[in-house]
């Protein structure tokens, strides 16, 4: 059976500088898929500029942050000690925990020399056991995340979070949770079956792709019911097509965001400014680098 679709929508502009960036989630419909309670896309865009400065130092708790990078070159700095670049394909995941202070540079890729950008940024909500844990952080390049053709070569797929068949990511994971990024050569299709409760979405970076017989635009953020059922991608274009899809199992207990902070109460939330502000997340060296 074809999963039924919710709603569909697209984001809201949230541009940092010269950075084209759509804020997805949260939206007017929903504030988290599963446990995903954020989602800036960065638009493709073309540009020689070069960023000293990313976005500035600023602190997060009670959250991990993954951002991916289809092109260009990340750099993270941390109060931590970690510093690290990745390149396009790559990914940057940051467990905050109990409070970390981070910056991250996106620019142009390299190595290749593509003078293009285009990634996201997630964040995803951390059980609160694990809120209080100590911060931990991964760079991972193109080449470490488990990806496979299927289907004689019509469909390849990423798992850049979760598993899928044989392949599993590195990034831990603290529930249920998947993100996937999956390529449809033209002409062809892709059924993912998705399990009752399971909360999904789908967002469409580059083209426009038939799901569950209709056809939604670029850019466009579109999320289904929790009754068991399968997702139909298919691509009538002339050109492949990617879906970046996601989700999880329920997050089940009490969410209070707030700026960088997501925990479960609002005295969550006052300890959270105040360890910052009282210094607990430490500073960023940036001699790291």
């Amino acid at each position: 059976m074809i999963k039924k679709i919710s709603f569909s929508t697209k984001g809201q502009s949230a541009d940092i500088g010269e950075l084209k960036i759509h804020r997805i989630l949260p939206n007017r419909y929903t504030d988290a898929v599963g446990h995903f309670v954020f989602l800036d896309h960065v638009f493709p865009q073309k540009t020689s500029l070069l960023l000293n400065t990313g976005t500035g130092g600023h602190p997060h708790r009670g959250i991990a942050t993954l951002s991916y990078l289809i092109e260009g070159e990340g750099e993270h700095f941390d109060s931590a000690g970690n510093h690290a670049k990745v390149y396009s394909g790559g990914i940057q995941w940051m467990k905050a925990g109990k409070g970390i202070i981070h910056d991250e540079t996106f620019n142009v890729d390299s190595k290749t020399g593509a003078d293009s950008k285009h990634g996201f940024q997630f964040w995803i909500n951390l059980p609160s056991k694990n809120k209080a844990e100590n911060p931990e952080y991964l760079a991972i390049q193109s080449n470490e995340v488990p990806q496979k053709k299927l289907l004689n070569g019509s469909v390849s797929i990423k798992v850049i979070l979760g598993s899928y068949e044989d392949l599993t990511s590195v990034i831990p994971t603290y529930s249920e949770q998947f993100l996937y990024h999956i390529k449809v050569e033209p002409g062809k299709s892709f059924i993912l079956p998705v399990a009752e409760k399971i909360e999904v979405a789908a967002f469409l970076p580059i083209k426009n792709a038939i799901i569950n017989g209709i056809e939604f635009q670029t850019a466009e953020f579109i999320e289904f019911d929790r009754d068991a059922g399968d997702i139909l991608i298919e691509n009538k274009l002339q050109e492949i097509t990617d879906v970046i899809l996601f989700g999880g199992e329920p997050y089940t207990e009490p969410i209070v965001a707030e700026g960088p902070f997501v925990m479960n109460s609002k005295s969550d939330i006052v300890e959270a400014y105040r360890d910052y502000y009282a210094g607990a997340y430490g500073k960023i060296d940036k001699n790291l680098g």
